[in-house]
């Protein structure tokens, strides 16, 4: 079992973060393989952003994502500049409040996509009160709608990787992103 994720943003939105925390789920506490790589331009803020995750049950020998079969949009540019090579039949998260969804219906269709949405930002916004965790809520609408690593392992690695104070708030950010996101087809 080897699974190919992409998780696309701007930079500032904590999709490194968010990578880093799925790879180190898998790895040290759901007893799996993986490889997590990263890919942003110059800018420090703004800029499209990537984050890629090889997560498998037996050793990983091709570290790269070739084509993903997750993927996780929280910029509608990220998501243009990233979904080329997606596979058919792959899973697609994207946050409706930054992704156009009208424009990428025809990607949705001819790829035989199955399609989620998370209002991450929102939430994180709304909800929580800090928009800087919006990465933590897509962390949970992923692992509600892949069922990929599990929900303890993802706390104890979110636990493991926020900084000091904040791991209430990143726990209950995580919480409701697993609540929110829905599947449209």
């Amino acid at each position: 079992m080897r699974k190919d994720i992409r998780i696309a943003g701007f930079g500032g939105q904590g999709i490194l973060m968010c990578g880093i925390v799925i790879a180190k789920t898998a790895s040290l506490f759901d007893d799996m393989y993986a490889v997590q790589t990263q890919s942003y331009g110059p800018e420090a803020r703004g800029g499209a952003s990537r984050t890629e995750v090889v997560i498998s049950d037996e050793q990983i020998d091709y570290p790269k994502v070739e084509s993903p079969e997750i993927f996780v949009a929280m910029s509608h540019e990220a998501l243009l500049k990233y979904i080329g090579d997606i596979k058919e039949n792959a899973i697609l998260i994207i946050d409706p409040d930054l992704v156009y969804e009208d424009e990428i219906k025809d990607i949705i269709d001819q790829k035989n996509l199955v399609f989620y949405k998370s209002h991450a930002t929102d939430v994180a916004d709304k909800v929580i009160g800090k928009k800087i965790v919006a990465n933590i809520v897509m962390l949970g609408s992923f692992v509600s709608a892949t069922g990929l690593i599990s929900e303890e392992s993802t706390k104890k690695a979110i636990l493991d990787s926020v900084p000091p104070g904040t791991e209430e708030m990143n726990l209950k950010a995580f919480e409701k992103g697993m609540k929110i996101v829905e599947k449209v087809n």
